[in-house]
């Protein structure tokens, strides 16, 4: 009787499994689609435990054709998900090479930071002291309503520099930074409920870099309003596609220049979107070759994605990845140090089937955006 349940369970688990990996594959933004494309790592030890128990049956009720089948799904989905695991780990090439000791002899660098902290967190003042030690030289802050930019007002002493959006309901983004900010600008790419923030940073021994802080909207976000039928329905994933696409085209029609793509992507490293993102702009991610640096949640070690981001483009070297815990808030901080290397010709243009992609999910975005009446 127990091994007939334990078998049951290991082909329901099974079915599960193949189930969710294969949903993400499906061309679809229904934020029910798109939400298991975040728990791979953690889908991946599921998938461990169930040949576990595979193995624990197989021993106590013996080996059969069942087993073989089974155990060759559970196999083949778990190596699909760890392809898109195995990027972030130290086995693979870096992405972004790391400074020699010759390069932080003859070049300067700077600190970055890129920090969610929570509208919804009251704890101001540890925040701002983590901030201040930490000390960046550009600092993007997202969720920045009236009672953090009254909190963090100290921050306009230290840096000369700030543009952004103060919002509330976890809508602002501002960035403050030490370097000159030229042409800062706050821009509503697809909701004009969500700002980014664009800029070139003159950066003292590097010369002009190309800037953009992004947080666009998280799919399974709740409306609002009630539909007409009184149900508060969850936001698909099209606007945050579409924002990131759009940011994807702006950096590849500027490839001369060097650039920084930062913000809380609500997205993961790995996913779909975000690998469009990289195959549009050729921007680099400095995790990749390094450690998944998961900044979500941080209340629930085990249920933890990287979703906050910091892509470059050709051109850097990185000294310093890190992740900073940020007092009370639901997301840890990055940090990037970086300095410059030397930069390439402007890469080829993305394949045309990429393009056509990024048109579809640009397209697909803006037509949500008006129909929830926020378009930009």
């Amino acid at each position: 009787m127990l091994l007939n349940i334990l078998l049951w369970v290991v082909r329901g688990l099974t079915l599960a499994l193949i189930t969710v990996s294969l949903l993400p594959e499906i061309p679809s933004g229904h934020w029910a689609i798109r939400l298991w494309e975040f728990p791979r790592l953690q889908l991946s030890l599921v998938i461990a435990v169930t040949l576990l128990l595979l193995t624990l049956h197989a021993w106590l009720a013996r080996a059969r054709k069942e087993h073989a089948v089974l155990l060759v799904a559970l196999l083949a989905t778990g190596a699909w998900q760890g392809s898109h695991i195995l990027p972030f780990t130290p086995v693979w090439p870096d992405e972004v090479a790391e400074a020699s000791a010759q390069t932080l002899s003859n070049q300067s660098t700077f600190k970055i930071m890129t920090a969610n902290l929570d509208f919804q967190n009251d704890r101001y003042e540890e925040a701002l002291e983590v901030i201040k030690r930490e000390d960046p030289d550009i600092a993007l802050l997202i969720e920045v309503d009236s009672g953090w930019e009254d909190s963090l007002a100290p921050l306009d002493e230290l840096y000369e520099y700030r543009e952004g959006d103060v919002r509330g309901e976890g809508l602002g983004i501002v960035v403050w930074s030490r370097i000159p900010l030229q042409n800062a600008r706050v821009e509503h790419l697809v909701s004009e409920r969500r700002a980014s923030i664009f800029a070139t940073l003159d950066v003292p021994g590097i010369g002009p870099v190309r800037y953009a802080g992004i947080h666009p909207v998280p799919p399974g976000l709740k409306e609002r309003t009630p539909n007409d039928g009184g149900e508060t329905e969850r936001r698909n994933s099209r606007e945050r596609d579409a924002e990131l696409m759009l940011v994807a085209e702006r950096v590849a029609e500027d490839a001369d220049n060097r650039w920084i793509v930062t913000g809380d992507f609500n997205d993961a490293a790995w996913s779909n979107t975000t690998r469009l993102f990289k195959e549009l702009s050729e921007l680099k991610d400095p995790r990749r070759g390094r450690g998944l640096l998961s900044t979500y949640h941080t209340e629930y070690p085990l249920w933890r994605y990287p979703i906050d981001h910091m892509f470059v483009s050709d051109g850097f070297e990185l000294v310093e990845l890190d992740r900073v815990t940020i007092e009370g808030s639901d997301h840890f901080a990055i940090t990037t140090t970086l300095t410059a290397a030397a930069k390439d010709q402007a890469p080829p243009d993305a394949p045309q089937e990429a393009q056509q992609d990024a048109d579809e999910l640009i397209e697909e975005g803006a037509k949500d955006a008006s129909e929830q009446g926020v378009s930009s």
